[in-house]
């Protein structure tokens, strides 16, 4: 065992063993502090949180921590029309993700609105160039079989 100094304070280290906290990468250190796990936690179990309904026309944005790990601010994305329905329902996602967490940590809902027509027309513009990249690479394939199935899973996948 040996001591090391810094400036602000020492600490006795076992020959080759670490604190884990000090083994983290600084970015994913910071990430920890400011409670990025929880976001991506909403984020990846959305629609489970809320229900089918809801998650269609909302995502989470952000997340906002006011005081450490309770008194958040949860930004959504709701689609222009669908603002009374979130609107009505903000307690009830409010209490579900503090119910899925265990603890308070959202305490209030802030909506930000965006067109559905905008998003969804380059959703499908999108689309359609990477359906046209996929069929030029399938056609590149020497082999006609694989070749043959990959265009009728495409096609497939398409509809």
């Amino acid at each position: 065992m040996h001591n090391k100094q810094n400036n602000k304070e020492s600490k006795s280290y076992v020959q080759g063993l670490r604190p884990f906290g000090n083994t983290l990468p600084r970015g994913i250190r910071g990430i920890l502090k400011k409670n990025g796990y929880n976001y991506s936690e909403i984020i990846s179990k959305w629609k489970f949180l809320v229900g089918e309904e809801i998650s269609s026309f909302s995502y989470p944005k952000s997340i906002k921590m006011i005081n450490g790990n309770d008194n958040g601010l949860l930004l959504l994305a709701v689609e222009r029309g669908n603002e009374i329905t979130i609107e009505y329902s903000k307690k009830e996602i409010i209490n579900k993700i503090n119910s899925h967490f265990g603890y308070a940590l959202i305490k209030d809902v802030k909506l930000q609105t965006f067109n559905a027509k905008k998003k969804d027309s380059l959703k499908k513009n999108s689309n359609n160039k990477t359906l046209k990249n996929f069929e030029n690479k399938i056609n590149k394939i020497n082999n006609e079989d694989i070749r043959k199935s990959l265009l009728q899973f495409l096609s497939f996948y398409n509809k």
